[in-house]
């Protein structure tokens, strides 16, 4: 199985974290670190069988970021600067799900058994707290998800996905929106991956019935012809003229773990159908034709736009990228 190029991950990261943003390849050290994407490189790494010792050190820098941003009573800062300084307060927004999906994929998925204790304790901080953030929770559930396969008789990670069936499943209407809120906003396959998640972990039969539901309805929304279209940064309405542009690279990832989910559960080649779709996106199958990576480095591009990429390499897009590869490539190697 080819490895991951992860060189231009290590070009932004340090000995602290991960630098969110880049000027085309550059890091840009003024804009700091987040654990959204701090978060979002652990998952990746973790989740990666064969790293080089480089790759493997990084498991602790991020690691200990994440674990660092955790206030007492379960919320969670999200911005540091390069001073070592957090520049926000701590909360319960998209950054404490974050936190708690990859503490919990760290704790099940992490190559040393201190790593993975850490991260449990970390999890199960984290888990004090609660949110009204849908996209905070759908995340959280994803960590969730994770460590109650692992153990079933885990009380913090079973209440995080008791309430996100509680909050998050639409109900069955004749309304042909099957979606918990009134407009795709980002990220969107996470949002169905969650309910997926909590009800194979939960044992749901009808939850995992509407998991799938909202995966079909999401991929119907986002597709045009026979590529991914996806909701651009601006989010989309039922009524939303298409395609929108500046699309995200975030999207074909989670449309790509939604789906990978789905086959998981049910073994049907029609998910990993969708997740081959969503690695075209980025080889040029989509709505400007242009490929939406660098091959050599790893380096993911920031955005789609009407004429080509935005040729920032920032974090976020480059983890998209390298997910996206890393699952679809158990089932074609020769990518």
């Amino acid at each position: 199985m080819i490895k991951l190029p992860l060189t231009h991950l290590k070009r932004m990261s340090t000995s602290v974290g991960l630098y969110e943003h880049a000027k085309f390849e550059e890091p840009r050290p003024e804009h700091g670190y987040c654990v959204d994407d701090v978060s979002r490189g652990l998952i990746l790494l973790c989740k990666e069988s064969d790293l080089d010792e480089d790759s493997l050190q990084l498991i602790n820098v991020y690691l200990g970021f994440t674990l660092k941003a955790i206030a007492p009573d379960g919320r969670c800062h999200n911005r540091m600067n390069t001073q070592g300084v957090w520049t926000d307060r701590p909360s319960t927004e998209d950054c404490w799900g974050r936190a708690i999906w990859a503490l919990g994929v760290c704790a099940v998925n992490a190559p040393e058994d201190i790593q993975r204790r850490r991260a449990l304790e970390g999890f199960r901080i984290l888990s004090l707290a609660s949110t009204r953030n849908l996209m905070g929770l759908a995340f959280a559930a994803l960590g969730a998800g994770e460590v109650l396969l692992a153990d079933p008789k885990n009380a913090s990670a079973k209440k995080i996905l008791v309430e996100t069936r509680r909050r998050i499943v639409p109900l069955d209407s004749s309304d042909t929106w099957y979606w918990p809120e009134s407009r795709l906003r980002y990220s969107n396959g996470s949002v169905a991956q969650a309910v997926l998640l909590a009800g194979q972990a939960l044992g749901d039969e009808e939850t995992t019935k509407r998991g799938i539901r909202m995966l079909e309805f999401l991929i119907d929304i986002e597709t045009e012809g026979d590529r991914f279209s996806v909701t651009p940064v601006g989010g989309r309405g039922p009524h939303d003229e298409r395609p929108g542009f500046d699309q995200q690279p975030i999207e074909l990832a989670a449309i790509t773990n939604a789906c990978m989910q789905a086959w998981t559960i049910t073994g049907e080649d029609k998910w990993l159908a969708e997740v081959h779709r969503a690695w075209l996106w980025f080889l040029g199958s989509n709505d400007a034709g242009m490929k939406m990576f660098i091959p050599d480095t790893g380096a993911g591009y920031d955005g789609l736009h009407l004429h080509g990429p935005n040729l920032n390499q920032g974090a976020e897009s480059t983890i998209a990228m390298l997910s996206t590869a890393q699952q679809v490539r158990q089932f074609a190697p020769a990518l």
